[in-house]
């Protein structure tokens, strides 16, 4: 199962902050919001659910992600939304810094070991620096969505995507001049 099985265009979000005040607890019910009513939950009961995990242990993992998650026993099956807060969250992750990706979770509570290969498979993608940086340089949604898509070895990129990783490779080798490698012949 891929990621993007689980997420959707309509389940990924791009919260900048427009100068309003955007803590942790704001994030997780945006996400909860993302991840939205089904099988006779409601979104307050997803937030709860995100929220007590929470309570356990930050789920920010460092280098500025997050993976918010929980289980449900009325769940059906597994479903995720995606938050980009390009200006950053304080989520008191194990790095103490500010999170800019939030990958949000939520299963039915039989489905543990389903849960936790979802939550491996988010932590291998998001991995990578420089995919970390194009998910939060992302125009919009659709963007996010296809870079995943993608990533995990989807359909072809949109054209938005290939504008950004073509501006991202050009300031990469911008910034690059002068140090290449040497190889042995």
């Amino acid at each position: 199962m891929r990621l993007t099985d689980l997420l959707s265009p309509e389940r990924v979000g791009i919260k900048r902050a427009n100068g309003e005040p955007f803590d942790k607890e704001k994030a997780i019910g945006l996400l909860a919001t993302l991840i939205g009513e089904r099988d006779g939950v409601s979104v307050a009961d997803v937030k709860r659910a995100l929220l007590e995990r929470e309570q356990l242990q930050s789920t920010g993992i460092g280098e500025g992600v997050a993976i918010p998650h929980g289980a449900l026993p009325q769940l059906s099956e597994q479903v995720a939304a995606l938050l980009i807060v390009p200006d950053g969250v304080d989520f008191q992750a194990i790095d103490d810094a500010n999170v800019t990706i939030l990958f949000g979770v939520i299963t039915p509570k039989r489905a543990t070991g389903e849960h936790l290969k979802t939550l491996a498979r988010v932590s291998r993608l998001l991995r990578n620096k420089d995919f970390r940086a194009r998910l939060i340089g992302s125009a919009d949604e659709q963007s996010v969505y296809d870079l995943i898509k993608v990533e995990e070895g989807g359909t072809e990129p949109s054209p938005a995507h290939r504008e950004l990783a073509a501006a991202a490779a050009s300031s990469k080798d911008a910034g690059h001049e002068g140090t290449e490698k040497k190889g042995a012949s």
